[in-house]
């Protein structure tokens, strides 16, 4: 096999040159244009060819040039994580913590770049523009609202894309991953009446969002089949302060509540300091549950007994979902992936 002389490293800097395409091609004994193709991931190599130009590169330490890859494959080797939701609930919330790390975990074992885009209400038009100005390769969305209308703005661009949750609109048309809320909902609300507890309140979601829905219609559910009240429903926005008051306004609505399903675990946390200011001792007067089971459980006083929502799980399919999509010269697809919750019992209920 060829050999090419390489500068020793030993010279000073600025007498040795980065090893070039031409150089890896002749040590590998493979054409340019055949080098080229292994290195950027071109399905016309055969299986010998590849192997030696992947030795080459490892031998001699090439990086391939990224605009000159990017000319070749079309690709920026990066993926957006979109999240539109203000900064300060992002990196104060576990959810899009895990999220992130979930995320950036899988991208990093393919060498993929994670750009992480924040959209406050009103910047969609910009983050659309972004987008469709082909940036990424992709787009993973989070927490996403009615109003913000990104399934169908990213199906109209035919951006690859995936969902962590169902997105209010155009589920037909985008891949999407989440858990059964509904079933989640309905088990949270089950454990507290198989407990004995009958005026359960719940603290849902917001109204605009697929998770709050549906949390708060598994919960209507099972007290509806047990012939339990269904009018105790106050409402949060996922954040420890927004439990914490709608749990005050329900207590104040019906005294006499023994059970309370929040719709996230912020929430029951803050139901939870609700209900020691009013002096009601958990779970002896008022049994709690959260849901999603991440980070917030062990703090609480006493530990809350939730609903695990597998956000790690979640992340991970997601991104498999979308980089199926990327290399895929079909392209962006509907796909759905919905994982079951489970019950996490502890002191709280």
């Amino acid at each position: 096999m060829p050999r090419v002389s390489r500068p020793s490293s030993d010279l000073p800097p600025g007498q040795a040159s980065a090893p070039t395409l031409d150089e890896v091609a002749s040590r590998a004994g493979v054409s340019r244009a055949t080098a080229s193709r292994a290195i950027n991931g071109g399905d016309r190599v055969s299986a010998t060819a590849r192997a030696a130009v992947e030795a080459a590169v490892r031998e001699l330490g090439y990086t391939p040039n990224p605009a000159a890859r990017s000319l070749v494959t079309r690709r920026t080797d990066s993926v957006a994580l979109v999240v539109p939701e203000p900064d300060e609930r992002v990196f104060s919330d576990p959810f899009f913590v895990h999220t992130l790390r979930g995320v950036n975990r899988m991208l990093a074992a393919r060498d993929l770049q994670l750009v992480l885009l924040l959209a406050r209400p009103g910047d969609e038009r910009r983050l659309l523009r972004y987008l469709g100005s082909r940036h990424v390769d992709g787009a993973i969305v989070v927490s996403h609202h009615r109003d913000d209308q990104l399934a169908d703005h990213l199906a109209a661009l035919a951006l690859p894309c995936a969902f962590i949750g169902r997105p209010w609109t155009s589920a037909d048309r985008v891949a999407y991953v989440d858990t059964d809320n509904v079933a989640g909902g309905r088990a949270a609300t089950e454990l507290l009446i198989e407990r004995g507890c009958r005026r359960i309140a719940t603290i849902a979601g917001p109204g605009d969002m697929a998770a709050g829905i549906d949390r708060l219609k598994g919960w209507r559910a099972a007290l509806r089949a047990a012939h339990l009240a269904d009018d105790l429903v106050g409402h949060g926005d996922f954040t420890e302060h927004g439990g914490e008051m709608a749990a005050r306004q329900l207590l104040e609505r019906a005294p006499d509540l023994d059970g309370i399903v929040a719709a996230s675990d912020l929430m029951a946390a803050g139901a939870l300091r609700a209900l020691a200011d009013a002096g009601r001792v958990v779970p002896d007067d008022v049994a709690v549950i959260g849901y999603d089971d991440v980070g917030v459980p062990g703090r609480t006083t006493p530990p809350l007994t939730t609903v695990r929502n597998p956000i790690g799980e979640m992340a991970e399919q997601a991104v498999r979902l979308l980089l199926e999509q990327i290399n895929d010269q079909r392209g962006p697809r509907p796909m759905r992936v919905i994982f079951p919750p489970a019950l996490v019992r502890r002191d709280s209920a």
